[in-house]
């Protein structure tokens, strides 16, 4: 061994389990809670302390909300602290569309829930304690995979105890975009591409202040605004790869833009003090080729890291929990799945992937590049969102494409006796 090289860390101890889950996202806790309902013996791990993150996608749309009433759960989830979006307007250079009115939608929950993802994941860890088969770990970093020849047969874990191995006969890979269970797997990814990032960051909201608008987009630029009940949760899109330059402008020059675009801004963009304020979010859009190693299966944002066009990243995570679940867990509570058993939620899960992504990359190429675009010209919006906000019942497709998406799963997953 080099003079150089730490010496090898040998794990205190060994956990053995039917299902080891890496990561607690949307995902992770939605089938960790799940596999647990039904009676297999699982293993969450969540690398850091707690589930808050200032960046994570905080909005619950009409089918994660189905997903818990289907789970008896939606009452008390709903009595949590949110906000609720049922039309999506949008301003065009100076013209105001309407992008979608979930409100036409027929289901029992016709709006997006705006809740801190924190609070979403903290709900599930605590329901899912009454599961004695389930078992969630904080402080648990996931390293590296042990494999069995070439099988998959569970990870490496960094705890605050220690170097710990969790040996599993399936090991679900939900630790999301810069996943290190697909990275050890070999797990090649296709690279879709994005053109914009985003700066996401928190301004005051006063209670007398309330605008309906959602998107605003004018030459060369673009914002969301969230109304988050007493602040803004925004989303300044830019360019991609054009971070440093906004940056170099100043942090004056910024605010500046900010509330030339949203002037409902002015006074709680006092809150943004520093750079330190402004969290960069890289935007990727891209899909595993292979879900699957024998002894592992990725889902999630380990599979398919999705735009933020709409949304839609949590619930799309939390239908592949739900499908998982319906697919393995009688399975799991019996033996081990095969490879081609762990392929079938690919089958199932691959094409509503693949058509969201198509839509977000059609929004990406039609309407966001055309955006960032700068120019003197004003900004006319394009044919089909003129056509979208003139026809009320087009309004409502695209709400069912944002708040349901393609082929919702709903809860047949057994439940243990």
């Amino acid at each position: 061994m080099d003079a150089g090289t730490p010496p090898e860390r040998k794990p205190s101890r060994t956990i053995n389990t039917r299902c080891c889950i890496v990561g607690g996202g949307p995902a992770g806790m939605m089938l960790g809670y799940l596999l647990g309902r039904a009676g297999v013996a699982t293993v969450v791990l969540e690398k850091h302390a707690d589930f808050f993150r200032d960046f994570r996608g905080d909005t619950v749309h009409p089918s994660t909300l189905q997903v818990m009433r289907e789970l008896g759960l939606i009452e008390e989830f709903l009595k949590l602290p949110h906000q609720q979006l049922q039309k999506m307007d949008g301003l065009f250079g100076g013209t105001k569309i309407r992008i979608a009115d979930l409100s036409r939608l027929k289901v029992n929950y016709p709006f997006i829930a705006f809740m801190p993802q924190w609070d979403f994941l903290n709900f599930l860890r605590a329901h899912g304690q009454k599961f004695p088969k389930l078992k969630v770990m904080m402080k648990a970093d996931a390293t590296d995979l042990l494999w069995s020849g070439d099988r998959v047969a569970g990870v490496a874990v960094d705890t605050a105890e220690g170097p710990i191995e969790i040996r599993a006969d399936l090991t679900i890979g939900c630790d999301g975009r810069h996943s290190i269970v697909r990275e050890r797997a070999g797990l090649e990814v296709d690279e879709i591409g994005a053109p914009m990032d985003v700066l996401w960051f928190r301004a005051g909201r006063h209670p007398d202040e309330n605008e309906s608008l959602f998107a605003r987009l004018e030459p060369g630029k673009m914002m969301v605004t969230f109304d988050r009940g007493d602040y803004w949760q925004c989303a300044y899109v830019i360019a991609k790869g054009q971070y440093d330059v906004v940056k170099a402008r100043g942090l004056d020059a910024f605010r500046t833009d900010v509330v030339s675009m949203a002037p409902i801004l002015k006074t709680g963009m006092s809150d943004v003090k520093t750079w330190d304020d402004v969290k960069l979010l890289t935007v990727a859009i891209n899909r595993l080729t292979r879900w699957t190693r024998p002894g592992l299966l990725c889902i999630g944002d380990a599979a398919h890291a999705m735009s933020p066009v709409g949304g839609v990243g949590v619930n799309l995570a939390v239908q592949d929990a739900v499908a998982t679940a319906n697919i393995l867990a009688a399975k799991l509570v019996e033996g081990v799945p095969s490879e081609e058993e762990l392929d079938a939620v690919r089958l199932r899960r691959e094409f509503p992937v693949r058509m969201t992504q198509a839509m977000q990359v059609m929004v990406q190429n039609r309407l966001i590049s055309r955006a960032l675009k700068p120019g003197d010209q004003p900004l006319k919006p394009p044919l089909f969102v003129r056509v979208v906000n003139a026809v009320p019942w087009l309004q409502g497709i695209a709400g069912r494409l944002i708040a349901v998406g393609v082929r919702p799963e709903h809860v047949h997953s057994p439940v243990a006796t």
